[in-house]
């Protein structure tokens, strides 16, 4: 166990810097936080149906999931249950005021219990389970605790921050050993995609101030993409994908990058991105049939899509000629996603939710840039 997890650990009550821009009650519509909240509301405590990935040495092991892992036994799977938390906790923080919140704080309360997260841990630790949600579901388990972190105000959003400690560090530390024997990228538009897991975890490492896990990530995106020209954005999406690989690693490499530079990257990794604002360069996905699982993953590649294109924008200089374009295509693929996150069919409703707030509420981004009026003021 690396010592500087473990001071990591130890200081997890103290305050931390944030870097991601944070929504505020003014940026987010307190309807469309509700329904999104009475989504992960109705299935984060909700067993089944249930589709688990388990590992087993003997027939003891056979057992339901709210015994195998009881905080994320919810929402279909372990990692949806973990965002599906997430979304709670920032739709809370975001509107501490609303009337959703309270029952918001009470699901969270309720699960993240020290007993159970100690079994989630024994769990994550058994044998054979080492590529257990490795690595969508841990960077997903980081950003739940990174959202905890900077809810720095609210004691009980720390008590909580501070018992799900043990887990994060179990995380952090399956990932870090894991890292360096990775010797190439993982170039996929699911679960185990390279480029979407790294901007998680590295937006998590930079507010919990863990340079080591920095510094590894900033090293092994270099080492995968930096070098990366002219990506195929033709051949997507593929029938069930839920990130573009493409856009997943430019998002990831703004966050590295200096404007200036990742600029001149990002002109030969996506050469086609247009300078004449048209946003027509990218085609919204559509979804044939609603209720089968794998075919909904595009209504959450809209959603993703459109939150990693603003990612690209902000990382590029504020009079860069292709931002116009960037975020009007963006926009296309915001409208198209936020259809679609209705309920209506739990196959997609025990997720999208999740991708949906994680766009209008703008995580991932850095905070907008300061601007001078007319007076000379910044605002």
């Amino acid at each position: 166990m690396r010592p500087t997890r473990i001071l990591t650990l130890c200081l997890l009550l103290l305050p931390t810097i944030a870097i991601v821009a944070r929504a505020t009650a003014a940026d987010l519509d307190v309807a469309t936080a509700e329904r999104f909240a009475q989504l992960a509301l109705e299935c984060v405590h909700r067993e089944y149906p249930n589709k688990i990935a388990h590992v087993m040495q003997e027939d003891a092991d056979a057992r339901p999931p709210r015994e195998l892992t009881p905080v994320f036994y919810g929402c279909y799977d372990w990692h949806s249950a973990v965002h599906g938390h997430w979304l709670l906790a920032r739709l809370a923080r975001s509107l501490p005021d609303a009337a959703f919140a309270p029952q918001a704080r009470a699901a969270l309360n309720q699960s993240f219990q020290a007993e159970a997260v100690a079994a989630e841990v024994e769990y994550l630790n058994g044998l054979g389970r080492v590529t257990f949600e490795r690595p969508y579901g841990l960077a997903w388990l980081l950003q739940l605790v990174a959202e905890m972190r900077e809810w720095e105000e609210d004691p009980e959003a720390q008590w909580w921050a501070f018992n799900l400690g043990p887990l994060e560090l179990a995380a952090a530390e399956r990932l870090a050993d894991w890292l360096p024997k990775l010797d190439h990228p993982i170039r996929v538009g699911e679960h185990s995609q390279t480029a979407f897991a790294f901007g998680l975890i590295l937006d998590w490492a930079r507010i919990a101030g863990d340079t080591e896990m920095e510094e590894l990530l900033v090293r092994k995106s270099r080492q995968f993409y930096a070098g990366d020209r002219g990506c195929p954005m033709e051949y997507e999406p593929s029938g069930q994908d839920f990130l573009s690989p493409c856009l997943a690693e430019a998002d990831l490499m703004r966050r590295i990058l200096e404007p200036m530079a990742f600029g001149a990257w990002l002109g030969a990794f996506l050469p086609q991105i247009p300078l004449d604002g048209s946003d027509d360069w990218l085609t919204p996905a559509v979804v044939s049939d609603p209720g089968d699982p794998k075919l909904a993953h595009l209504d959450g590649l809209n959603l993703s899509r459109a939150w990693m294109l603003d990612g690209i924008a902000a990382g590029l200089p504020t009079e860069d000629p292709r931002r116009e374009a960037i975020l009007g295509t963006a926009d296309r693929h915001r409208r198209a996603g936020l259809r679609s996150v209705t309920g209506e069919y739990y196959e997609g409703g025990h997720w999208l939710g999740s991708f949906a707030t994680y766009l209008v509420t703008g995580r991932g981004l850095p905070p907008a840039p300061e601007v001078e009026d007319k007076k000379g003021k910044k605002r």
